[in-house]
């Protein structure tokens, strides 16, 4: 069964990554910004999920003694290769089915990280978790632990989890109140998400994750001085680090439940 539960996984992160692309090139704006819904060319963009990638229709002529052949469909690339992104989320709900196993609560995990990996990565390139994914996020991950609390053979607890979440949420709203220059007010929303999935686990999960998303990022901003390609004063998205951290604490979570 737990071979069958990655194998599942992995084929779901798979799919989700080679949709993700085309979100994550609409949604990588500049606060104030509407998103984006044409590519740099011009052209319409057709959803929201999907490879970045336009394919212009031929345009129609009337053929003749002597004339060229009609133009083929022209394509090109407009954001990220949807490959890699395959091969990242593939591999994160394939560690997650695998820590988590089959008991319920694999569901919600595996189902989201997809959501959460779109998170990430518009953070990185803009600096910014949009609303329109950080609050349902938060709402999809306390309804699918909440399900599966009512399942047979959930290794967590609900309650706790929705603490965790507002601890965590609170935890972070502290930060920005303090030094607002340091800490965006959407990293205060993921917290709320993040802190429902680590607290399900148990507060020692719960505090490993929070605690790990502080250390990889201030590794990362150690690295970038030493470096010289920053300042100590210079910011950078701590989205990708957060979610890293709540990966880590939930994989060890899963394996110790």
């Amino acid at each position: 069964m737990g071979v069958v539960v990655i194998l599942l996984a992995a084929g779901y992160g798979v799919a989700a990554g080679l949709l993700l692309p085309r979100a994550v090139y609409q949604l990588s704006v500049e606060p104030g910004e509407p998103w984006r819904e044409r590519c740099p060319q011009g052209h319409p963009l057709r959803g929201w999920l999907g490879p970045a990638r336009c394919r212009v229709p031929a345009t129609a002529a009337l053929q003749g003694p002597g004339s060229p052949p009609p133009a083929t469909p022209a394509a090109h690339r407009y954001g990220g290769r949807a490959t890699p992104l395959a091969a990242l989320a593939g591999a994160v709900c394939a560690a997650l089915g695998a820590a988590v196993g089959a008991r319920p609560e694999v569901l919600a995990y595996v189902g989201l990280a997809p959501a959460l990996l779109l998170l990430a990565l518009v953070d990185r390139a803009v600096h910014r978790l949009p609303d329109v994914l950080t609050l349902p996020l938060a709402a999809a991950v306390a309804a699918g632990l909440g399900a599966a609390a009512l399942l047979p053979g959930a290794a967590g607890d609900w309650r706790r989890a929705l603490l965790g979440g507002g601890v965590l949420a609170a935890g972070y709203l502290l930060l920005f109140l303090i030094n607002p220059a340091g800490m965006g007010f959407g990293d205060v929303k993921l917290a709320l998400s993040l802190g429902v999935a680590l607290g399900w686990y148990g507060w020692g999960v719960w505090a490993a994750g929070a605690f790990l998303g502080f250390l990889y990022g201030a590794l990362y901003g150690l690295a970038l001085v030493l470096r010289s390609q920053a300042t100590r004063k210079q910011g950078f998205a701590f989205g990708p680090f957060m979610a890293a951290g709540a990966l880590t604490g939930v994989l060890l979570g899963g394996f110790g439940a």
